[in-house]
């Protein structure tokens, strides 16, 4: 106030004045808000531009629109902001909706389109919209059973979600995610290291902060939502061309940068401090950019006071994603895109508390230190061979780095000593080929081979004061897998469509090989109800450490596991979706998976690969042999309102059995056994003023059932000093069962040229005390249980511009 005072009258009121005139510019500007809305639109066998094609924007007076140039692309500008629904046309092709694009003054909209040819001759064809086949329609084509699409959009919408794709698919029926301090898929029971990530066509390690090498999840995604455009979720039966996976694929597509201007982000949030630009390069318009960093905010977090389930322990990182693509000819373009991240913690035994979660792995008796590092690149060429055939050359290197230190704290002085070293490294050069051909409206075709060549640089021990280090690990070198494939989609008709094909691939390392038939058939009874079915057998190689484990003897270190086969599993899914309205449909899933030479000991005993993933630490079996089993079997549902008129609901609902059989005989559950999941998700946006502002809000309400967990021995741990589970009964003891609410409140607020958000997610708002798991305290001598996250808010703030 004093400084005020200070303040002549005159000074005051200019400054007045001037904010009111500010304040009445940006109203009046938001009067007139317009943005553009540019894309490429191609058929989606061949792949090859459309010319000609009609782009409108519905529900507009005047009405707007465009048409596509000779390479596909069209540019529809002075659109107003808000959410707009575009209609594309076609001669002979099917009208395709895209529905609620959220148009924004900070940023353009770019859409790439695909578009399917109509089976019909000309003067058959109808006008009818199935929004079963548009909204969760994959990109991929082959893909008709047991598949959906999201986009980007979803990833921020959700309560949640964090802006995170594996957080968001985790609303999904048949998806199990019971684990607040990591993002591991579980698929309909199967273990998360089943899963398959895919960036732009390329297979990819973990795309994950903190994520082992023997996992394919981690607490913080690398991927950025500010870089990914539509892409595809496949839960089971999957095409040919998804090979090397047992529970799913995430089939990752990065966006392309604006070619005609240059545009920005800035953001902060729960994964960071962040920014990003994209835009052309050169004036000619056929080369964009597209690149965000990353830099961790939970240092931030950790100083307000915000229990991070890390206790004191304060985790960094950091990472980067880009994509540069220049058309090189109206043919051919080239892509170079990649990933790369790197993450620190550590955990100190003198700074844990042991009343608060701890979900990492703190541990008052040791000080651990753990560094990781992931960089994913490619590049990919594809040239349009003729307006029926395409091809695609994608080569990519990968390299994941992990080293663990683990120094014990004696109880009697606190003095230190070294107890476990694990330094892991894999690399991965990938060259992958793949041919699209369109032989008429009702057959397309494609092929592919990849080859991989792995390379390993992996050691892990034990070590004990006064006697030798216990070496479990001390590999280098490399080995190859091939993999190839073939599939055919032939359309009948409109209604009745079939793809089938055959997967190949084998493990040079030792020899193992697999041919794997894959079917899907989709039956579209009329525009409101579609039945489907598929069948998928599908093997996967080992985790390239396990097949290094070593076995001590007399005469030295043997590798029992270097012979282990390909974990074998037949998907068979049977569906059917029923279009309520055009906003709203239900679709019921039933599955049965079938699994066998699954690595179990050759000794009698309860372990299996399938519980993998279940808990952070390195996998030491050794003298696996692949003769367990298993099975998972269950039902979904999926009630969906889309979201119309700014409001939107999903309701998912599974039943789950997921047993195996280890080498003793006797059918357990697994690790992953919840035997039901459900959730309840729903928003609804509202108007606010007349400049375009929206005022979002969003609930998340979940429900999993417990899972299964050894029970501990506490007499033998109590002799031991360390945790002894009674493996002989492993995973017979049931937690209670997993709840959480999560709410999100957002706001969006548009300017002349830029867009201004904030969010608040408030997680587990009700505090609730969810089981994490169960261990042995040697300083009470009890058994404790871990709890997941409590109540954690998460604000964000994000411009565009």
């Amino acid at each position: 106030m004093e400084f005020c005072d200070n303040i002549p009258n005159t000074i005051m009121k200019k400054i007045i004045n001037s904010i009111a005139l500010l304040l009445l510019s940006l109203v009046l500007h938001a009067q007139q808000q317009t943005q553009s809305i540019t894309g490429y639109i191609y058929d989606e066998a061949s792949r090859a531009p459309l010319e000609g094609v009609i782009v409108k924007i519905l529900n507009l007076s005047p009405e707007r629109g465009a048409a596509t140039d000779a390479n596909g692309r069209f540019r529809i500008d002075s659109v107003p902001i808000g959410r707009r629904t575009i209609k594309v046309s076609y001669i002979s092709y099917e009208d395709k909706l895209v529905n609620d694009i959220v148009v924004t003054a900070g940023k353009e909209v770019n859409l790439d389109l695909p578009m399917q040819e109509a089976v019909h001759k000309l003067n058959e064809v109808t006008v009818s919209y199935d929004r079963s086949k548009d909204k969760n329609r994959t990109i991929n084509d082959m893909a008709l059973i047991s598949a959906r699409s999201f986009n980007v959009d979803e990833t921020k919408r959700y309560a949640g979600a964090l802006g995170d794709p594996s957080r968001m698919a985790a609303n999904f029926a048949g998806i199990v995610a019971g684990n607040d301090s990591r993002n591991d898929i579980v698929v309909r029971g199967n273990s998360p290291t089943g899963m398959l990530w895919q960036i732009e066509g390329l297979n990819a390690p973990n795309p994950n902060h903190f994520g082992t090498v023997t996992s394919t999840g981690g607490p913080v995604s690398m991927l950025n939502n500010n870089n990914i455009a539509k892409s595809d979720f496949l839960t089971g039966a999957f095409p040919a061309q998804y090979g090397n996976a047992l529970a799913g694929a995430f089939d990752i597509k990065l966006r392309n940068g604006n070619r005609d201007k240059a545009e920005y982000v800035a953001q902060i949030g729960f994964n960071g401090f962040e920014g990003g630009a994209e835009g052309p390069i050169g004036k000619n318009g056929k080369t964009s950019y597209l690149v965000n960093y990353r830099y961790s905010t939970l240092g931030v977090f950790n100083a307000l006071g915000i229990n991070l389930g890390t206790g004191t322990a304060v985790p960094i990182y950091q990472d980067v994603n880009y994509k540069f693509q220049t058309e090189l000819s109206k043919k051919s373009k080239l892509t170079v895109f990649g990933i790369a991240g790197n993450s620190r913690v550590n955990f100190l035994g003198k700074d844990v508390d042991t009343t608060k979660p701890d979900l990492y792995g703190g541990n008052p008796y040791s000080d651990q230190r753990t560094k990781f590092a992931t960089t994913i690149t490619g590049a990919s060429y594809e040239y349009q061979l003729s307006e029926r055939s395409s091809t695609k050359l994608i080569v990519g290197y990968s390299t994941t780095n992990q080293l663990y230190t683990n120094d014990s704290i004696s109880m009697s002085d606190n003095s230190t000593y070294p107890s476990e070293l694990a330094d892991l490294a894999t690399s991965k050069l990938s060259v992958q080929w793949l041919y699209m051909h369109k032989f008429n409206a009702k057959n397309n075709l494609q092929a592919g081979l990849t080859y991989e060549n792995i390379g390993y640089d992996m050691g892990y021990k034990k070590m004990y004061p006064g006697q030798p280090d216990r070496i479990y690990t001390d590999a280098t070198g490399n080995m190859g897998l091939e993999q190839g494939f073939v599939q055919w989609k032939h359309r009948f008709n409109n209604d009745l469509s079939f793809s089938g094909g055959m997967h190949f691939q084998y493990l040079g390392l030792n020899g193992s090989f697999a041919a794997e038939p894959r079917a899907g058939l989709r039956y579209s009874i009329n525009t409101r109800n579609a039945v489907s079915l598929g069948y998928g057998l599908h093997n996967q190689a080992q985790n390239v450490y396990n097949y290094f484990v070593q076995t001590p003897t007399a005469t030295g270190p043997v590798l029992t596991n270097k012979n282990m086969g390909f974990t074998q599993s037949q998907h068979m899914v049977a569906s059917y979706d029923f279009n309520i309205s055009p906003n709203m449909r239900i679709k019921a899933e039933g599955y049965y998976q079938l699994l066998s030479k699954v690595p179990v000991e050759s000794s009698l005993s309860s372990y299996s690969v399938l519980n993998s993933g279940a808990d952070f630490g390195l996998d030491n079996r050794d003298s696996l042999v692949n003769k367990g089993t298993g099975t998972n079997y269950g039902a979904e549902l999926t009630v969906e309102h889309f979201l119309s008129k700014g409001f939107y609901f999903l309701i998912t609902g599974s039943l789950i059995n997921a047993r195996y059989k280890g080498s003793d005989g006797v059918e357990r559950n697994t690790a992953f056994n919840t035997g039901h999941v459900a959730n309840v998700l729903a928003g609804k946006e509202f108007k606010v003023g007349r400049n375009g502002s929206v005022l979002a809000l969003n609930f998340k309400v979940s429900t999993i059932g417990g899972r299964y967990l050894t029970p501990l021995d506490l007499v033998a741990s109590q002799y031991a000093g360390v945790a002894v589970y009674r493996t002989s009964e492993a995973f017979s003891v049931k937690q209670p069962d997993y709840f959480r609410t999560d709410f999100k409140i957002a706001y969006r607020r548009e300017f002349k040229r830029s867009t201004m958000e904030f969010s608040l997610d408030l997680q587990n708002v009700t505090n609730q005390r969810n089981v994490f798991n169960q261990t042995y305290d040697r300083r009470t001598n009890k058994v404790v249980n871990n709890y997941q996250q409590g109540f954690f808010p998460v604000p964000l703030f994000r411009y565009t511009f």
